[in-house]
């Protein structure tokens, strides 16, 4: 079993940052990709940023030159640093993992974090 689990959300006024922590565990063999992706109240989940195993980085363009994603292998961890906070980056924060475990592979989804932007 995969579990993944988000922390680093929290209420921050327009022009600030955050950064979000993502960390997944178990029976993992490798992690083949992470991402973060937001849902707002009354709209779609979009997809923000993406990471590959090898590095390869992918944005929504509505964040790129804010949001910064990186990970730490030794920890099975990612990170979404978001700078130049704007009210409309409010949403619901998903992490997500596509990983290859003993028992196959996962692309599993963490609960959820929110992130409100305002003054």
């Amino acid at each position: 079993q995969v579990q993944v689990v988000e922390s680093g959300g929290g209420l921050v006024q327009p022009g600030g940052s955050l950064r979000l922590s993502c960390t997944v565990s178990g029976s993992i063999v490798s992690i083949i990709a992470m991402g973060w992706a937001r849902q707002a109240p009354g709209k779609q989940r979009e997809s923000v940023a993406a990471i590959t195993s090898g590095g390869s980085t992918d944005y929504a363009d509505s964040v790129k030159g804010r949001f910064t994603i990186s990970r730490d292998n030794a920890k099975n961890t990612v990170y979404l640093q978001m700078n130049s906070l704007k009210p409309e980056d409010t949403a619901v924060y998903y992490c997500n993992a596509k990983v290859l475990a003993m028992m196959g592979t996962f692309n599993n989804w963490g609960q959820g974090i929110q992130v409100t932007v305002s003054s």
